[in-house]
């Protein structure tokens, strides 16, 4: 997964403009020539340097890859509750199909109110690790707890708990993955880390077919209460084994050398010309606030939750699944194949995203494959049609993946404002989930008139990214004018276009460290 870079050497202060989405953010400290972050070996020879990169890379994605599993288990515990409704779980607490879709959407509120306080909380700990393993030993008790509910009342509360848990991983693990991975990088591994959530929808189904099938009174429990208890005890399980294996910051993640951590500093550094840490005496809300100063932030809350309304098919795929006309236990196994064939899809859109730097094109095209899904299950009612459809449904995920990688380029500096933006799109985002919940209570025709509603969504969402690409040329446009200025007037030294300033360093101590190439900043677009 590794990528070639040019081999660099210690984070001087950046020669090029700053980006302009920090003209907010508190003023750095003046310019110095003593090198602000840990000091290097004596020597690092470009060799050595592209020699530690590698081994960085090869620990950092191993570890990262329980991230994976993690997500596994989020996903698993969040949408049981639709594989459940086959077995007899809205008949037995006595649910209309108002309340189920009420158990649904009322997870997303406790989701939507607790996402920024926790990312503000994670952005400020030296310990994320002990933090995500505790969240989700929490949420695993709860999802476990929610075996033993006997009421609509009860449902609601733990489903609206486990939201305010949950909340926690995913701004949370795109946080930490963004501090340790470059632009070029991060599409691929968000890819990675979602493939948790496509897996989970491709494996829950046949877990639940496992447990639905040969459950059933057991110990004279229903099948769908075992469901619960056992999604819920592996989710704790694997939150024991969090806080050993996950990293935590490039200055103090235990597990790797002095070199590796310095050259992961490094790269972070060179990735957008100043290095990824929040300036000295900025208070807790300051990140909050140059968020909310920054309306780009609005625009991809409207067009991320465009998209997470026409992405909400997930929480009902069993029951889209179910219009072909098969029993449960054939209805749950045929929800998976379409998974696992958008993670395959997934992983292909995020790895060319990546080679090319490229996002909109990324995004708008698997919403197409997505939209053309919905409309064959708008006109038809054949099965190998609309089970056809199903594939290019998912598959409109890819996307979205991409869309989150879009937030963390389009807000790199500070970091401070970044865990604020991740969180605050998310948590806006899930106001389409809420929404969606409801979408699906229209059964007529093979859920027809939804499926109009969910494309209707993609069309704004598509738009939604168009306007927010335009603002981002035009920013880019502003940075050249600068930089073109700032060379005519000798305040930075000319480069090659698109390769930045080559530059070199010399330690406290007499060793020599370099080159390393500054580059410009530019938006992804």
């Amino acid at each position: 997964m590794a990528d070639e870079r040019k081999p660099a050497g210690p984070p001087l202060r950046s020669q090029s403009p700053r980006p302009i989405m920090d003209s907010k953010s508190p003023p750095s400290p003046p310019p110095s020539d003593k090198v602000s972050s840990p000091s290097p070996p004596h020597t690092m020879t470009p060799e050595r340097r592209t020699i530690v990169e590698k081994s960085l890379k090869r620990k950092l994605d191993t570890r990262c890859s329980l991230f994976v599993l993690i997500y596994i288990m989020n996903y698993l515990d969040r949408n049981n509750i639709a594989a459940a409704r086959l077995r007899g779980l809205q008949d037995d607490l006595s649910l209309d199909d108002q309340q189920y879709a009420t158990c649904l959407s009322i997870l997303y509120v406790g989701y939507i109110l607790m996402q920024i306080p926790s990312n503000i909380v994670i952005n400020l700990i030296s310990r994320p690790s002990l933090y995500i393993a505790v969240v989700m030993l929490v949420w695993g008790l709860i999802s476990t707890l929610t075996g033993i509910v006997t009421n609509f009342s009860g449902m609601v509360g733990t489903r609206f708990l486990l939201g305010f848990v949950e909340a926690a991983f995913l701004p949370g693990a795109l946080l930490i993955l963004s501090k340790w991975y470059t632009r070029k990088e991060l599409t691929t591994r968000n890819a990675i880390l979602f493939c948790g959530n496509l897996i989970s929808n491709a494996f829950s189904a046949l877990i639940a077919a496992g447990v639905l099938s040969n459950m059933q009174g057991v110990l004279g429990h229903a099948a769908w209460r075992w469901l619960f208890w056992i999604e819920g005890g592996l989710t704790m399980a694997v939150a024991i084994s969090a806080a050993f294996i996950l990293p935590d910051l490039p200055t103090n993640t235990r597990g790797f050398t002095e070199e590796e951590l310095y050259v992961a500093q490094l790269r972070m550094t060179e990735d957008v010309g100043e290095e990824d840490k929040d300036a000295e005496g900025q208070k807790i809300f300051d990140g909050f606030f140059m968020m909310v100063r920054d309306w780009k932030v609005y625009v991809m809350m409207l067009a991320f939750t465009a998209y997470t309304v026409g992405l909400s098919f997930n929480a009902f795929f069993p029951s889209l699944t179910q219009t072909l006309g098969f029993s449960y236990v054939p209805t749950l196994l045929m929800s998976s194949p379409p998974w696992a064939f958008a993670c395959a899809v997934t992983l292909v859109v995020c790895w060319h995203s990546d080679r090319t730097q490229e996002k909109f094109w990324h995004i708008t095209l698997p919403m197409v494959g997505g939209f053309v899904g919905f409309l064959i299950c708008m006109v038809t009612l054949n099965t190998a049609a609309r089970y056809v459809a199903l594939f290019l449904q998912a598959s409109s995920y890819a996307g979205f993946v991409v869309f989150y990688s879009w937030i963390s380029s389009s807000f790199p500096r500070p970091p401070a404002k970044r865990a604020v933006a991740l969180a605050a799109i998310n948590a806006f985002s899930q106001l389409g989930n809420v929404a969606g919940m409801y979408v699906w209570d229209l059964k007529e025709d093979g859920y027809r008139k939804s499926y109009g509603i969910v494309t209707s969504m993609f069309g704004a969402a598509i738009f939604g990214c168009w306007v927010f690409r335009t603002i981002l040329a035009r920013l880019n446009r502003q940075l050249e004018r600068e930089e073109a200025t700032a060379v005519a007037e000798g305040r930075v030294p000319a480069g090659e276009k698109g390769e930045g300033v080559v530059t070199g360093s010399e330690t406290e101590d007499g060793g020599v460290v370099g080159p390393r190439v500054v580059r410009p900043f530019r938006y992804l677009l």
